[in-house]
């Protein structure tokens, strides 16, 4: 078995574990670290493919297409889309409808160690919800340069004033997260100016 590894010299290097194990100390340290870096990223990637694929649920409901999921122990406990014109329901984003649904799933309103992965940067009421149920980590896909709450307008997750940080991380997957919004958003006002016609 040899495991892969990406070196910043000699880029993807295949290293086997013995040859890692009888090293000297810290001959290798950067393979581990890279290696714990890309696991994480491959992690984000499945968990963030999630989120796109209630995102294209959304869209085929006809609300704008975010979704999101809550992971907890490497398993998806909440799942949400865009729901707001359907519930008739202002607070229905993607990420309130996943931390309910995460909520009930583990029965308690604090979800101290969970990551919730959305498709698109959270706005001022999912990331003040996300603080109030103490989610360890926010992954977001697409930044919303009108409404985002994670450093776009403004980033409440690193507002020193709260209680409650969590760690975010910004752009997994946001080309193909930005594509679907902007196909969506396309195809919209094509249906308004054909309408007109």
């Amino acid at each position: 078995m040899r495991i892969l590894y990406h070196s910043r010299k000699c880029g993807e290097v295949q290293i086997s574990p013995c040859r890692m194990a009888q090293a000297k100390p810290g001959r290798f340290a950067w393979a581990k670290l890279t290696a714990t870096r890309y696991h994480a990223l491959m992690d984000d990637e499945f968990y963030m493919r999630a989120a796109l694929a209630l995102a294209q649920q959304a869209w085929a409901a006809g609300e704008v297409p975010v979704g999101a999921v809550v992971v907890f122990k490497d398993e998806i406990v909440g799942r949400g889309f865009n729901a707001p014109i359907s519930c008739h329901d202002p607070s229905a984003h993607a990420e309130m409808m996943a931390l309910r649904d995460a909520a009930q799933t583990l029965q308690n309103y604090r979800l101290p160690d969970v990551t919730l992965y959305v498709t698109l940067e959270p706005c001022a009421m999912c990331a003040g919800a996300m603080l109030h149920a103490r989610v360890a980590r926010v992954v977001f896909g697409a930044v919303d340069a009108k409404t985002g709450a994670a450093g776009s307008v403004l980033n409440l997750f690193g507002e020193t004033r709260l209680n409650h940080h969590a760690t975010l991380t910004g752009g997994v997957l946001a080309e193909e997260c930005g594509a679907l919004l902007s196909a969506f958003f396309a195809e919209r006002r094509q249906r308004i100016k054909q309408s007109k016609v």
